[in-house]
C-alpha cells in the first residue's frame, strides 16, 4: 500500500476513533440518566449531531452500542475511582482512597446522572444476556477490590476482625444510597456514608 492510500486510511481510522468516543461520552450520559434501553441510533444522531447511518455502522446493534457504553463507564470509573486510589497505602488508607474518588466521580460528576452502574444494574437484574454480564462482571470487580482491601487490612492489623462480605454489602449498599440522595439534592449524602462506613470499620483493641 503506498504512502497516499496509508494516509487515508490513517485518516478515516482516527476519525471513527474520535467519532466512537465523542457517541461514547454521550451514550454512557444518556444511561447513566434514563438507562441503557434509552440509547438509540437516533438520539445519539440527535444529541451529537453526527449522522445515524454514520453510529450504526460503527456499533452495528443496539446491544453492540449498549456494551461499549458499559465498557466505555467502567473505563471512566477505573480511570477516576480505581486508579488513583492505588496511590495510597493498601489497607484502610486505600479503601477510604476508593471511597473518595467515588465521591468525586459521582459529584462531579463524571457520568450526567452520577454512578453508571447504580443507574443500570436494577433493571437488568432479572434479564439474561450480554449487557446483563457486563454489568454485573464490573460490579463484581468493584466488590472484589473493596473486599481485597478490607482482607487485607483485617490480615495486616489494620482493622478488627469483620465480616468481610458483609461488610462489603454495606458499603455498596451505602454507596447507592448515597447517588441517589446525591441526584435529589442531599449535599450531605457523602458525609454521611464516612460517618457510617467509620463505624464499620474499626480498629483492633
Amino acid at each position: 500500500m503506498g504512502s497516499a492510500a496509508t494516509e487515508v486510511v490513517d485518516k478515516r481510522l482516527l476519525r471513527g476513533a474520535r467519532t466512537r468516543k465523542v457517541v461514547l461520552e454521550r451514550a454512557v450520559d444518556i444511561a447513566s440518566l434514563d438507562g441503557l434501553e434509552a440509547i438509540s441510533f437516533g438520539r445519539l444522531a440527535a444529541d451529537t449531531g453526527l449522522s445515524k447511518a454514520g453510529i450504526q455502522t460503527l456499533f452495528k446493534t443496539k446491544e453492540t452500542l449498549q456494551l461499549a457504553a458499559v465498557d466505555h463507564a467502567r473505563e471512566l470509573f477505573v480511570d477516576h475511582v480505581v486508579r488513583p486510589a492505588r496511590s495510597a497505602p493498601r489497607g484502610v488508607e486505600r479503601v477510604w482512597a476508593l471511597l473518595d474518588h467515588w465521591a468525586v466521580y459521582v459529584s462531579t460528576p463524571v457520568c450526567a446522572g452520577g454512578c453508571f452502574r447504580a443507574a443500570n444494574l436494577a433493571a437488568f437484574d432479572s434479564r439474561t444476556g450480554p449487557v446483563h454480564d457486563a454489568l454485573f462482571r464490573d460490579h463484581r470487580a468493584w466488590l472484589d477490590t473493596l473486599s481485597g482491601e478490607l482482607r487485607y487490612a483485617v490480615e495486616a492489623g489494620q482493622l478488627a476482625d469483620l465480616d468481610i462480605g458483609l461488610t462489603v454489602f454495606h458499603i455498596d449498599a451505602l454507596l447507592c444510597a448515597a447517588n441517589t440522595a446525591l441526584r435529589t439534592g442531599d449535599d450531605a449524602a457523602v458525609d454521611k456514608v464516612r460517618r457510617i462506613v467509620s463505624s464499620l470499620l474499626v480498629a483492633p483493641r
